[in-house]
């Protein structure tokens, strides 16, 4: 294969712009140092220890000669220069400073320019850091650099041992929670005005349905601004070294039915799926077996952290509650169940629950002493603390999870549906069997499929609701990292990081959901759903926000259509209870007014309402012969519609009664510049223009007009229009002088007046 003229064009300019590089404030050229190699004479060591030496200058050389068969040899030469300079040289002189500078410009510049192919992150094989098998150092895994020919500049004669490589290794700590970059926008606190409170969210979703288009593409393009992840930590990952048993156990798992659940990953292309991926380099499940089998791990670390990116990478390329996603869920629980401090017995591994911690998920697990079927004992109407040490943040799998963090856990009904949960509170087991054992208590979300709710009631998309269980995780639970917006903030923009990064799930959270008596309440008050300790923390979740309202569409009921899916949740309504009954969680029932009376005659027992009170000391037979032969009630067909203000404003769970008007209908009237929606007015504005009085035709005046002029004309032997002769006194009529007016009047004094 041979380099395109496109492809040599485009690295070309990425040649032209790491020689142009210069630091945010100054005007030295930070490549002048790397454009030639090093003197032999001079410099001796250094081409001891770098196998493969290079610099700029002869690889821009090369590219103009065409001596380049492939754009990756290239791409291979440039990065050698950085990746030599950063393990010849101390890591913080200023040498390794720009090399790394130069390293990070290199990488974006290739991948910003799609015409190229994906370039590997790693050293190159011929590397320094791969020949003498010593890992990277610098501020981050991706950086390289090469020697100075300035004499004034420090060098390192001698390559770095092992043993300080692993101490400045061991030093390194990444945090997930990286400073995002300065943007100036208001964000208010967790409380909103009265105003977010009262936004009308169904108009909302119809205007947004009308400019769908332009919403999405407000959307993308504040997420294409938005900075990516940066990947995985340095903390949680395996310690034991196990990798062929365990990646073999992956690989040929099977469920109940003797399905392969490995063909889920297969099926994910070996080349980056997505940009928003926290990696660029090919991955696939064949290639960390080879891997594994050949010990190309330089540390279980490796290999933990390969196959959590596998993973990461199968969760984006299969759709969110398809079969194929939840093989995948479970594959991932597997192992993490594996590689845990207290592995799973097997092979083969078997699990009833998909290798969760928990037995019963959202919608069957039920409060400890509950008397409603399902799975009690698993969730509790508060966090517990009873043997155990909180602490502020747990580390797993590369993840930092703290206090206010929304995950995905694993959900042991219904894998493909992960548990959406925000964590109240970390901790570390006191008891005398689970000693140390980290775990989470999650506060659970509902999605619509598990609820119960109208047929008609419409939904959000991505949209989930709180509820007040509280659940006690595993860590090995943690399936990823998500987020939730409450409804004021998502309609006004996206999460700033590390609280989310595109790519991530993003739910959105507008009510409450009583699954005991099937209640869905708006929250109006959002900083009571989160954990006190950041209730008033005006950092919470920062947005970046969008050019205007984006209001998220609207769906159908899960249970309606032909995708609909099986619960736990269903098609119903609210529970009726009596009035004062104690409920779960506390509180007591509420007293509702029936809907309709005649259908609850017709499936609850009991005595008509026309049928005469039985004597007290009658049999019970006659008592229950005098009901079943009661005669019917008869009843005209009336309108079962609500037409109340109530029904016709709609509620949480009942859409509004709203009668769309047609586009050749509303393209006469004006629009809101802020909400797109129509004008509407109460009552006629109060400046509309005067209806003029009737008037005269034009006929009617020209004939007027016509008789005035003959009469000032006509002498006086003229005759009338009667054709008779008009005496002078008779005929013509009597002119008038009108008597002057009050300012005439007035005005002839002032200038008598002035005279004298």
């Amino acid at each position: 294969m041979t380099i395109t003229v496109a492809q040599k064009a485009a690295i070309e300019e990425v040649i032209e712009i790491i020689t142009a590089a210069t630091p945010p404030r100054g005007k030295r050229l930070l490549s002048q140092l790397f454009l030639t190699l090093v003197d032999r004479t001079e410099w001796p060591e250094y081409y001891e220890v770098i196998p493969e030496p290079r610099c700029i200058n002869s690889i821009k050389a090369n590219v103009e000669k065409n001596r380049y068969k492939d754009p990756l040899n290239a791409y291979t030469d440039l990065s050698l220069v950085f990746w030599n300079a950063l393990f010849y040289n101390e890591p913080d002189s200023q040498i390794a400073t720009d090399a790394q500078t130069l390293k990070t410009i290199l990488e974006t510049e290739w991948q910003k320019r799609s015409i190229l192919p994906v370039p590997r992150i790693s050293p190159p094989p011929s590397s320094a850091q791969k020949v003498h098998g010593m890992a990277p150092t610098g501020p981050a895994q991706s950086s390289i650099a090469q020697p100075s020919t300035s004499k004034t500049t420090k060098l390192r004669t001698t390559a770095l041992s092992t043993s300080e490589l692993q101490n400045v290794k061991s030093t390194l700590k990444t945090s997930q929670h990286l400073s995002s970059p300065d943007i100036e926008i208001d964000v208010s606190g967790m409380t909103p005005d009265p105003e977010s409170h009262t936004e009308d969210i169904t108009m909302g979703s119809a205007a947004g349905e009308e400019i769908g288009g332009d919403s999405e593409a407000i959307v993308r393009q504040l997420e294409k601004s938005l900075p990516r992840w940066q990947g995985f930590g340095e903390l949680g990952w395996m310690s034991e070294d196990r990798l062929v048993e365990i990646v073999l156990a992956i690989e040929s798992h099977k469920d109940v039915a003797g399905n392969r659940l490995a063909v889920a990953i297969d099926a994910v292309p070996e080349e980056p799926t997505s940009t928003d991926l926290s990696y660029l380099s090919p991955l696939s499940l064949k290639l960390i077996v080879e891997r594994a089998k050949s010990h190309d791990y330089e540390s279980s670390k490796d290999f933990d952290l390969d196959m959590a990116r596998l993973f990461e990478k199968a969760r984006r390329w299969h759709t969110p509650c398809t079969e194929q996603y939840g093989r995948v869920l479970v594959l991932q629980r597997l192992y993490q169940a594996i590689t845990s401090s207290t592995p799973s017995p097997g092979p083969p591994y078997v699990s009833t629950s998909n290798f969760a911690s928990i037995q019963a998920g959202p919608g069957t697990a039920r409060p400890v002493h509950s008397v409603d079927s399902g799975v009690a004992g698993v969730t509790a109407f508060r966090v517990s603390t009873k043997l155990r040490t909180f602490v502020d943040e747990l580390h797993y799998k590369g993840w930092i999870i703290r206090l206010a963090d929304w995950l995905h856990l694993s959900n042991p009904d219904d894998p493909s549906r992960p548990i959406i949960g925000q964590v109240f509170k970390c901790w570390q087991s006191d008891e005398f069997a689970k000693k140390g054992q980290p775990g989470l208590s999650v506060c659970w979300y509902y999605r619509p499929e598990q609820t119960f709710h109208p047929a008609h009631t419409q939904f959000m998309d991505k949209e989930v609701f709180k509820t007040g269980l509280f659940v006690d995780h595993a860590l090995e639970d943690v399936i990823e990292k998500i987020a939730c917006q409450f409804t004021a903030r998502h309609i006004r923009g996206r999460p700033r990081a590390p609280f989310w990064y595109p790519g991530w799930p993003l739910y959105v959270c507008h009510s409450r959901y009583n699954d005991r008596e099937r209640l869905f309440v708006k929250i109006k008050n959002w900083s009571s759903c989160v954990p006190e300790e950041v209730r008033k923390n005006e950092d919470f979740m920062p947005i970046y926000p969008f050019e205007r309202l984006v209001y998220p569409p609207k769906v159908a009921s899960p249970f309606v259509g032909t995708n609909a899916v099986k619960g736990p949740g269903g098609i119903g309504e609210p529970m009726e209870r009596a009035q004062g009954e104690k409920i779960e969680g506390g509180g007591t029932g509420r007293k509702r007014a029936r809907r309709n009376v005649d259908s609850e005659a017709t499936t609850t027992p009991g005595v008509d309402r026309n049928t005469p009170a039985p004597i007290p000391s009658t049999a019970a037979h006659s008592q229950y012969s005098s009901i079943q032969h009661s005669p019917p009630k008869s009843h005209t067909q009336e309108d079962a519609r609500d037409r109340t203000m109530l029904a016709a404003a709609g509620t949480l769970t009942v859409p509004p009664i709203v009668d769309k008007l047609s586009p050749d209908t509303t393209k006469h009237f004006d629009r809101s510049p802020d909400t797109n929606e129509l004008f509407w007015f109460a009552a006629p504005p109060m400046n509309v223009a005067q209806t003029p009085p009737p008037r005269h035709s034009l006929a009617y005046l020209h004939f007027l007009a016509t008789k005035r002029k003959n009469e000032l004309t006509t002498g006086s032997d003229a005759m009338d229009v009667d054709g008779e002769a008009s005496s002078s006194g008779s005929s013509k009529r009597q002119r008038t002088v009108a008597p002057p007016t009050v300012s005439e009047i007035l005005q002839a004094t002032l200038n008598s007046a002035s005279s004298y």
